[in-house]
């Protein structure tokens, strides 16, 4: 399937690590938090990890710790579908269409529950025909946007002349949870906002690029290591110390099937510095700086943020007679997958 856009989408309320560390020092949490933890956010927030700003949807982030359940579910039901409609309204402009040329929506979040999803609600905002097949991918995680792309992928092969839109879209912020665990401490100073729309079609686009050669792993005996789970109804994120372990062995299967065809750019899912580290050594001799520079700049969005590293990496090059580039995300299940980015005129793969 052929690329014919791809945009991105941040809030406008911007915060450095040490502005989220002074929050923290003016919230009620430091009552409810040990000493230790304390130390902890202060040591990462003030501290050189990679991250300079994170975006964040919800009002008033200030009290974000101290909101209900139900008040962070409205936070999400408001915000996430106005920040996925910027980025889908972006990318249509960009490929020259109007909301009524869309026939499918696919849309994949993880940081909030909706009946019915996003794609009901963007859908309406964007005024999409009321006969365009939409259909939500909940629960995937950090790692979700290209296994949406995956199933783009098919519906375009059962009807190359359909208008595809893709969108990956996380308001983290609705899912913060604070307490003495020291990775949900970590969570709380790494994840940020965003969303990233693509428009795919059968036949080539503007951009030049195509997406194809998909390819996925699961382990769920490391499941409980990077997940969420309910607590007092509202998402606690688990995250084990082990994970950037864990997401460079899983990166690392997936590259050693990638074949025999040459790669010139690896993009993936900056999770966090360390988890970078972690992959760099799997990947040498392909440089991440994409990944870091969007960490840098944006945090880990979650499931947007591998998007964000590739339109990043276009910003400077592009797939040719070098070879293609390999898309790869990772998360929750524990799980990775993987694509080529590759030159529309090359049918080759």
């Amino acid at each position: 399937m052929h690329l014919h856009a791809l945009a991105t989408a941040v809030p406008a309320a911007t915060f450095t690590q040490p502005e989220c560390w002074e929050i923290v020092q003016r919230s009620n949490v430091r009552s409810r938090l040990k000493k230790r933890s304390m130390l902890i956010l202060q040591s990462i927030l003030r501290g050189d990890h990679g991250i300079e700003t994170r975006h964040f949807a919800v009002p008033d982030i200030e009290h974000v710790f101290d909101r209900t359940a139900d008040q962070l579910n409205d936070s999400f039901r408001a915000e996430a579908p106005r920040l996925a409609g910027q980025a889908l309204g972006s990318a249509l402009a960009q490929a020259g269409l109007r909301p009524a040329d869309v026939d499918v929506l696919l849309i994949c979040t993880c940081t909030g529950y909706l009946c019915p999803g996003l794609t009901s609600y963007v859908a309406e905002q964007l005024g999409l025909r009321r006969d365009a097949f939409l259909q939500d991918l909940v629960g995937l995680g950090c790692g979700a946007a290209i296994p949406t792309l995956r199933a783009a992928s098919h519906l375009v092969a059962s009807n190359p002349a359909a208008v595809v839109a893709c969108v990956a879209v996380e308001t983290c912020s609705a899912a913060f949870y604070l307490d003495d665990d020291p990775g949900v401490l970590i969570s709380a100073c790494l994840f940020s906002d965003g969303a990233a729309a693509t428009i795919w079609r059968g036949t080539p686009g503007a951009p030049g690029l195509r997406a194809h050669s998909f390819d996925t792993l699961h382990r769920p005996e490391d499941r409980d290591k990077l997940r969420f789970e309910q607590r007092d109804g509202k998402l606690r994120n688990l995250l084990h110390r082990s994970v950037p372990e864990l997401a460079a062995s899983a990166v690392g299967e997936l590259w050693e099937k990638r074949g025999p065809a040459p790669v010139s750019r690896v993009v993936a899912h900056p999770g966090g510095r360390d988890v970078i580290e972690a992959l760099a050594p799997v990947l040498a001799p392909h440089s991440l700086a994409a990944s870091r520079e969007t960490l840098r700049r944006c945090g880990n969005m979650s499931s947007p943020s591998v998007l964000f590293a590739l339109e990043e990496t276009l910003k400077t090059a592009r797939p040719g007679n070098e070879g293609d580039f390999w898309l790869v995300s990772f998360g929750a299940g524990f799980s990775a997958h993987s694509c080529r980015i590759g030159p529309s005129h090359d049918q080759a793969h």
